[in-house]
């Protein structure tokens, strides 16, 4: 969740803090030129900044991941425009805590003075909660300045989204967050007791959050460090942050998507990252499997019906010896997918094949080639005049047997590519001999 506060005073300056503020606190920014990694939303040409230059706030729904500043730029937003601020977590509120920040809303506009309200996890409310907001933004009772870390999308009412202004907050990079450890320094007046690559490393393990990073170079600096800690030691003494993962989540199906494009793009490096992202997440290994199964069959096919093998294989390993021993049969299935020849032609036949069953009905296929276990159903004709294909020469009849009441239609049409180039030989063989008998 992101920095959260309780105040409803929107101007509280850095000088007004306690000493014993957390640094993160101390070092928040006081005016839209201090926030760092946001340059598109708040440097000269940003949306936040031609707001406020304009003097005119719409209601904004934030998102981004934590860390990144949703809190400091709702508190800057109504400091800079002069509005009351009032926040409150969706975690914490309910019902009837939302009707007394209306009531009290209500009040201020009644003196001329408009509120903003800052909601953080607002996608933890429910839709009918959701819903409650809607008459007060669009009488202006309040600007409403909403923060998540999950897509709009998929968490927030379409009639809400329609009523504000959704804006994307950076991961915060490897220059930002730099710049925050430099700013952190001279409050400090002291430089980091680290190494240049320990420094680097500290920024990494922040995974994009400011805050975290600034929490971990408070540690630093109240422990009286008294030479330099190299990478090893910096290890030693904090621990790394997990990365932001939620398995049913946003990040969960974007990194899914990520894995499985790199798959189709024959990229076995880029795959294998995406695989060990999830899996140091904490994905669970049977889903990852069930999707380079899936990824087989769908993208590989009969291009390589190995590949297949491969991966129900690794299946089979990964539940016979678990992690970690388990884990290098799901490796080597994902690089065995990712080198494969591809081929959807598989996949799009099954479609195909589908869509015209749906289509035909019930057709009765051609009377040669029912099945005729009674002695009725043979004398009426049932079976009568099939072409057993292996007394042929060739082993092949080239017999029809699709329902007199439909065309052949064409589904599978192999690429050229793996075992599928011998494929298309084989029917463009047989093609020939059906045309010949046909003839």
């Amino acid at each position: 969740m992101d920095d959260f506060f309780t105040t409803d005073d929107a101007s509280a300056g850095r000088a007004e803090l306690s000493a014993n503020a957390p640094l993160a606190e101390q070092l928040r920014p006081r005016n839209l030129d201090e926030v760092v990694g946001q340059d598109h939303l708040a440097g000269e040409d940003g949306a936040l900044k031609r707001m406020v230059v304009a003097g005119k706030l719409s209601s904004i729904i934030f998102w981004g991941p934590p860390g990144t500043g949703k809190t400091s730029l709702a508190r800057l937003l109504a400091n800079e425009t002069d509005l009351h601020f009032k926040a409150i977590s969706a975690v914490f509120s309910g019902v009837a805590d939302l009707k007394k920040v209306f009531a009290e809303a209500e009040q201020f506009q009644r003196t001329g003075k408009q509120t903003l309200l800052f909601v953080d996890e607002i996608h933890r409310f429910n839709r009918s909660q959701q819903d409650s907001f809607l008459p007060y933004v669009e009488k202006g009772t309040v600007i409403l300045v909403g923060a998540t870390t999950e897509n709009p999308s998929f968490e927030l009412n379409a009639a809400l989204l329609s009523r504000t202004q959704v804006l994307i907050l950076n991961r915060l990079d490897s220059a930002a967050l730099d710049e925050l450890l430099t700013k952190a320094e001279t409050l400090a007046g002291n430089s980091l007791p680290v190494t240049e690559s320990a420094r680097q490393a500290l920024i990494a393990s922040a995974d994009g959050d400011g805050r975290f990073l600034l929490n971990q170079a408070e540690t630093l600096f109240s422990l009286g460090i008294a030479e330099p800690l190299d990478s090893a030691a910096l290890a030693k003494l904090l621990h790394r942050r997990m990365a932001v993962y939620d398995k049913d989540r946003e990040g969960h199906y974007n990194l899914i998507s990520a894995l499985h494009k790199s798959l189709r793009g024959s990229d076995p490096q880029a795959s294998l990252y995406y695989l060990a992202r999830m899996m140091v997440a904490g994905e669970e290994p049977l889903y990852l499997l069930r999707r380079i199964v899936r990824f087989a069959s769908e993208d590989i096919g009969l291009a390589d019906p190995q590949a297949l093998v491969q991966a129900l294989a690794a299946k089979d390993a990964y539940d016979f010896l678990g992690s970690p021993e388990g884990e290098i049969a799901i490796a080597q299935a994902c690089l065995y997918c990712a080198t494969a020849p591809k081929s959807n032609a598989a996949y799009k036949a099954q479609k195909a094949a589908w869509k015209s069953a749906k289509q035909t009905g019930s057709l009765m296929p051609p009377q040669n080639i029912l099945n005729a276990p009674t002695k009725l159903m043979k004398e009426i004709g049932y079976g009568e005049g099939y072409s057993y294909d292996h007394e042929s020469d060739e082993g092949f009849s080239g017999d029809n047997y699709w329902p007199e009441e439909m065309k052949p239609e064409k589904f599978y049409e192999p690429v050229n590519r793996g075992f599928e180039h011998k494929i298309r030989e084989r029917l463009d063989y047989w093609e020939t001999l059906r045309r010949d008998k046909n003839s």
